[in-house]
């Protein structure tokens, strides 16, 4: 089995690729097989999304490849900006990972989120295609050219709010502060 636990240099020529979906890029630790049906396992530094494009390095040396998979997604077409701001307004406040490009959005299928936005007066088509979400206003930027999403990138250890019923988050200015109610 391949072992990978770092990106390879951007210049780096790959040897094999790995088709992976979205679900799959958002997690650090993963068992897959790459196009030439070779184990691989991918151990990565928690919170790493892979994206369409990066290059990761073996142990034994070989670069593979990262492409995103096609998978079911739903898909928000028009001309009208101010349905589309709306749109993405309501995912957006689900936490719906969202890839925005001109006149589109696209979100992994989901029936219920289809009928919110229909309801909004948009309509939605299902289409089969690789999901490439937007990075995110915390993403980070590494050393070697790459972006690397960590979810709980927002400056603080471990503060993450979202769920728990019985606390508050303040923010204030960059930082975000937790008070117990």
């Amino acid at each position: 089995m391949l072992r990978v636990e770092r990106y390879a240099e951007p210049n780096s020529v790959p040897s094999d690729t790995l088709k992976l979906s979205y679900d799959d890029r958002r997690k650090s630790r993963l068992r897959v097989w790459s196009e030439l049906q070779r184990e691989v396992g991918i151990l990565l530094a928690w919170g790493s999304v892979l994206r369409d494009g990066d290059l990761l390095a073996a142990n034994s040396g070989e670069v593979l490849l990262v492409r995103a998979a096609p998978e079911p997604l739903s898909e928000v077409r028009t001309r009208d900006w101010h349905l589309l701001t709306r749109a993405a307004y309501h995912l957006g406040n689900r936490h719906v990972p969202l890839q925005i490009e001109p006149g589109i959005l696209r979100y992994q299928h989901d029936h219920v989120l289809d009928e919110m936005l229909v309801g909004l007066g948009l309509s939605v088509s299902v289409v089969e295609a690789p999901f490439e979400p937007e990075r995110g206003a915390y993403a980070r930027g590494s050393a070697h050219g790459h972006d690397h999403e960590d979810a709980h990138a927002h400056g603080h250890e471990d503060e993450h709010a979202h769920g728990h019923e019985d606390e508050h988050v303040h923010v204030h200015g960059r930082g975000h502060h937790r008070s117990d109610a």
